[in-house]
């Protein structure tokens, strides 16, 4: 039998929930405020227990961290981020889904939490939508690992002149890994999230693809997934679209049908990435802006604020726009250059091929185009040859490579030598 001890507060309120379990059923429980008494349910049966919001608010802090139920062979785990797209994945569902959603870590100073997709409002919106439904509902609290596993490296991404996708971080390997260890505990056979992606079969083996919907298509943050994991993962919503979605959702009645979409990432807490920085300890120091051949041309306020391919903020007047090309973090340096600077032939990437291929049509950033190219395998990752240019590509983002609709590979872009750099101007020179 173990003991344990779940509590929440709020706008100087206070709940506590104490449970004695053993096995997967509780047998005694000190709580109030719940709608009905705990002592005999199952943890399952206990997390569909609604309530006054505080209180129910504790008992899902006290079940997060021991929750577990039997295997049983229709009954589908669904992420909760509190959105509408999530919303109608556990409809669609069924009776015998259960919902978890993951707290996650949000800057406690950021200008508005409630638009992080995994706030502690967006926590309450998911479990009221199970609730209603009768649905058994579970919060991991996740917020230190969150922190470690995404936030740090991002930002340690940036101090290193990168422009890194946290993202895809998150979603490639942090989440789906404690979403996917959840399903186990919880006995679920399935995953569902409300992402807009599908899975295909190729050859025998199941790759993840593009939706139906391409203004909604999300394949790109989700292309590091291990294609192993695609078996047990279902995505409800990759034949349809937004106006779809929230059609059911209303049809459903549903509270969320109306909840605005989350812009950002989560933990920015509905602020700018760069006063994010700031605000954590990226320093601020004035440093040159320099051409490629180190004349200084201006000043700026910190390296880290300029990716490659950005024109704002350089504050430099001229007939023909300077562009940011690079950065150097040692000096606190940005090189600029004019457009065709920015242009570039090969681009090398850390991550893997799903299936074996030499050509591809390969995404460099989340709303840029894709363009073709031939495929080069390489210890750790590829390379790649672009059959035209690309502009502004930044190490730390992600390339995506497709074969039709499927994601054949993914990796994180990784810094060149200059050499490149000016192979890439040779090769757009040769298509004048």
């Amino acid at each position: 039998m173990v003991e344990v001890v779940g509590d929440a507060s709020r706008d100087g309120r206070w709940a506590l929930v104490r449970l004695a379990v053993e096995g997967e059923r509780i047998v005694s429980a000190e709580a109030e405020g719940l709608g009905r008494p705990l002592a005999g349910l199952t943890l399952l049966e206990a997390a569909a227990v609604g309530g006054d919001e505080l209180a129910a608010d504790a008992l899902a802090n006290a079940l997060g961290p021991i929750f577990r139920a039997e295997p049983r062979p229709g009954r589908v785990a669904v992420a909760l981020s509190g959105g509408v797209d999530s919303a109608v994945a556990l409809v669609r569902a069924g009776p015998d889904a259960i919902g978890v959603t993951l707290r996650l870590w949000l800057d406690p100073r950021g200008p508005d939490t409630e638009k992080a997709c995994c706030s502690p409002e967006a926590v309450l919106a998911a479990r009221a939508t199970c609730h209603r439904l009768g649905i058994p509902h579970v919060t991991l609290d996740l917020r230190e690992e969150f922190r470690r596993a995404v936030v740090e490296p991002f930002m340690r991404g940036y101090a290193e002149g990168q422009t890194p996708n946290p993202c895809i971080r998150c979603n490639g390997s942090f989440r789906f890994a404690e979403l996917f260890a959840f399903a186990e505990r919880a006995g679920a056979a399935r995953l569902a999230t409300g992402h807009y992606a599908r899975i295909v079969e190729r050859e025998g083996r199941l790759l993840l693809a593009r939706a139906a919907d391409a203004r909604k298509d999300q394949s790109y943050m989700l292309a590091r997934l291990d294609p192993r994991f695609l078996e047990r993962l279902w995505f409800p919503l990759g034949e349809q679209g937004k106006e779809e979605t929230r059609a059911e959702a209303a049809r459903a009645g549903l509270a969320v049908a109306s909840r605005a979409e989350s812009q950002e990432a989560c933990f920015l807490a509905g602020g700018d990435y760069r006063d994010f920085l700031e605000r954590h300890g990226l320093d601020s120091q004035e440093g040159p802006l320099v051409d490629e051949d180190g004349n200084e041309l201006g000043r700026h306020a910190g390296f880290w604020r300029f990716t490659p391919g950005q024109r704002k903020g350089l504050g430099l007047a001229s007939g023909e726009p300077f562009y940011a090309l690079r950065s150097k973090p040692r000096s606190n340096t940005v090189v600029v250059g004019r457009r065709a600077a920015l242009a570039t032939g090969e681009v090398t990437a850390r991550g893997r091929l799903h299936v074996p291929v030499s050509r591809a049509q390969v995404k460099l950033r989340y709303r840029s185009p894709a363009v073709n190219a031939d495929v080069t395998p390489e210890p750790g990752g590829f390379r790649l040859r672009l059959d035209e240019p690309a502009y502004g590509v930044a190490p730390g983002q992600a390339a995506v490579l497709y074969d039709g609709d499927a994601v054949v590979g993914a990796g994180t872009i990784v810094p060149d030598a200059p050499e490149t750099f000016r192979a890439a101007r040779a090769f757009e020179s040769q298509g004048e």
